[in-house]
């Protein structure tokens, strides 16, 4: 079955690039007929069209045209900036199961087009696992993160990190990098022809692909919580 999805317009960037520059009310309102037409609904067919993707390849992510997007409204109860709107428009694939917040992700903002994906903001117990897991299964841990295939197509690990490494392991251990880690994600820049073409969800399908068996770990931690996780905004 057709999925609809044939590619974002450039008008799209636009879009995005003139939101950036107005971001007020005033200016969006009579334009969000537009905003759909350009972002809201291809980033949902993008959806329809990546979870067959992700079936047909036998990547264990989901993709729901209903809960995967971001909204384009930020929460700015607690923020500075009362701005009203994200200047970008993204969408979260979580994995298959208790995933416990482990997924992919894709961005699209002018100037900073990516997919990705990990572990975002994990709870306090999930973290604890992760860095038992680096010093207790360093193995399997390297076996994962130093694979040619990951490496070649994200390079290292990243996230915010610590100042200084956590509480009980020592300030030498040869993982330092990896226990001060609060996050553990990655990603890769994607083109503008990479999003204007219709083969989206193919692309994005493939660049995930290398990241399956890190995200199988992840996923596979213990002090799980919300299965929302941080792929929720």
């Amino acid at each position: 079955m057709s999925t609809g999805f044939t590619g974002f317009r450039p008008e799209a960037l636009a879009f995005l690039v003139e939101l950036a520059l107005n971001n007020d009310r005033a200016w969006f309102q009579p334009r969000k007929a537009e905003y759909e037409a350009l972002l809201k609904e291809p980033l949902e067919r993008l959806c329809s069209a990546l979870d067959a993707e992700f079936r047909a390849r036998g990547v264990p992510l989901a993709a729901d045209p209903a809960r995967s997007p971001f909204r384009i409204y930020r929460d700015v109860r607690f923020s500075k900036d009362k701005s009203p709107y994200k200047t970008n428009i993204g969408a979260s694939f979580p994995w298959i199961g208790d995933g416990g917040g482990v997924g992919g992700y894709f961005h699209l903002e002018p100037g900073a087009i990516f997919v990705g994906g990990g572990m975002w903001h994990p709870s306090p117990a999930r973290l604890a696992a992760w860095r038992s897991a680096v010093v207790g299964d360093r193995a399997v841990v390297h076996g994962v993160l130093d694979d040619t295939s990951f490496r070649s197509a994200f390079g290292a690990v990243e996230g915010e990190r610590l100042r200084r490494g956590p509480t009980g392991y020592p300030p030498d251990d040869p993982d330092i990098e990896l226990l001060r880690l609060k996050d553990v994600v990655f990603s890769r820049p994607l083109s503008d022809a990479d999003v204007l073409a219709a083969d989206l969800p193919a692309t994005i399908t493939e660049a995930l692909g290398p990241a399956v068996p890190l995200l199988r770990l992840l996923a596979g931690l213990p002090g799980h919580e919300s299965p929302a996780g941080w792929l929720r905004d």
